[in-house]
């Protein structure tokens, strides 16, 4: 008996099995068509004529082609910039556009590219090797590439719009007082110096708890910041320039005072915020470098003078953050609000109330201190009230010495 090899049933899926085919040899002859005309073979194509026009047929032949990779494990990074970026070790192209430029000789001749890649200083994504993924802005990529572009759409206060590559520098720089280049970040630590933040913020283990801890503030993704009060631009660097103009207009109810920061102030400052993260940076990368803020030896005495000196309670309860006290030695570096040596007087013919009452039954700003920012028990109030007294005490004493040797003098 024959075998029937014909079936009764038509096969309904072979114009779909054709149709399909159909597109996948239409997808690879797309994709081979697109794959060949990816920018980094025509960026090497154009450098290797450029070259053979500039030094001959036989140098230009030593350029290596194909994909190129930089794998630097210490960092982890891997980063494929010199796919394009050909020329940054060739002397002679330092006047060419990017990506044929030589690179500058001072950062490469101290950041060598095989220990410290691309991506550690320039930032970008350094997997990609099309332009726009791998400079960036692109979503889910938290780092574009810092170059005078996002200066510029940032309008960058000063001529260097290409500061804010500094972020990334201080990384690895963020122990040192001051780094040579770094014009932005240290006028920005300087500013940290001079205003006292760490009266109220915690940076690198030391500091106050009054605001919250900045050592690491820079890992704080954008979608964790409240834009909603912001105009423009929506990102952690626009946050935080905002909030260091007026922190009050960014976030209403904060205690941090307005310390009257111009752009320039609020721009060097919000970089250095977000310089502030976690990163692995080998101990060799900074060899016999303290991982911690060095501190002079006149800032260590008059730290240690104000927490022990007569003055110590109002360091220790962080009066001191806005109010100096002369009288006793104590220094307020931000200085907002007046001098308490004499508040004695001040608070009666300011707000027409005796010390005791101003403190036990505070108006104004100080309803907001005393309520959120320092609270103080009733037998806290009292010892207040009485630290009060002996500032104001002290001061008519050094008053009235002072009128006295001025009147001997006069003599």
């Amino acid at each position: 008996m024959e075998k029937r090899t014909d079936s009764p049933y038509p096969r309904k899926d072979l114009p779909i099995l054709a149709i399909i085919g159909v597109l996948l040899v239409i997808s690879t002859i797309v994709f081979a068509v697109t794959d060949h005309r990816k920018d980094w073979r025509y960026y090497q194509a154009e450098f290797k004529k450029m070259v053979a026009e500039k030094f001959g047929a036989e140098k230009a032949a030593t350029i290596p082609s194909g994909m190129k990779q930089i794998w630097v494990p210490d960092m982890r990074r891997a980063d494929r910039c010199i796919t394009c970026h050909q020329g940054i070790l060739w002397k002679g192209f330092e006047t060419a556009d990017h990506p044929y430029k030589t690179h500058p000789p001072e950062p490469i001749r101290t950041h060598p590219i095989e220990k410290y890649g691309c991506t550690s200083c320039h930032g970008g994504q350094g997997f990609a090797v099309q332009s726009q993924e791998a400079h960036g802005p692109v979503k889910f990529w938290e780092e574009p590439v810092l170059g005078k572009s996002m200066g510029e759409g940032y309008s960058l206060a000063g001529d260097d719009k290409g500061a804010l590559i500094q972020m990334n520098c201080n990384v690895c720089h963020r122990f040192d007082r001051e780094t040579k280049g770094m014009d932005m970040i240290n006028h920005a630590k300087k500013l940290v110096r001079d205003k006292g933040c760490r009266a109220c913020h915690v940076v690198n283990s030391r500091g106050g708890t009054i605001g919250p801890d900045l050592t690491f503030v820079g890992d704080k993704a954008a979608e964790q910041y409240d834009m909603s009060r912001l105009g423009g631009q929506k990102t952690a660097f626009a946050w935080h320039v905002s909030h260091f103009k007026n922190p009050k207009e960014v976030v209403p109810d904060t205690v941090m005072p307005n310390f009257g920061f111009g752009t320039k102030d609020a721009q060097s400052l919000a970089a250095l915020m977000l310089s502030w993260k976690r990163a692995p940076v080998p101990v060799d990368f900074r060899p016999g470098v303290a991982r911690t803020d060095p501190q002079t030896a006149e800032e260590v005495a008059d730290e240690q003078r104000m927490k022990t000196g007569p003055g110590a309670w109002f360091v220790k309860t962080g009066c001191f953050i806005c109010h100096s006290v002369s009288s006793l030695g104590v220094k307020s570096a931000a200085q907002i609000g007046p001098d308490l040596s004499t508040a004695v007087e001040d608070t009666q013919s300011r707000f027409g109330k005796t010390v005791d009452d101003f403190v036990k039954n505070p108006t104004g700003t100080m309803s907001v201190v005393l309520t959120r920012q320092i609270v103080l028990t009733d037998q806290e109030k009292e010892v207040a009230i009485q630290k009060l007294r002996e500032a104001y005490a002290e001061h008519q004493k050094q008053k009235a010495a002072g009128t006295a040797a001025t009147a001997s003098g006069g003599h």
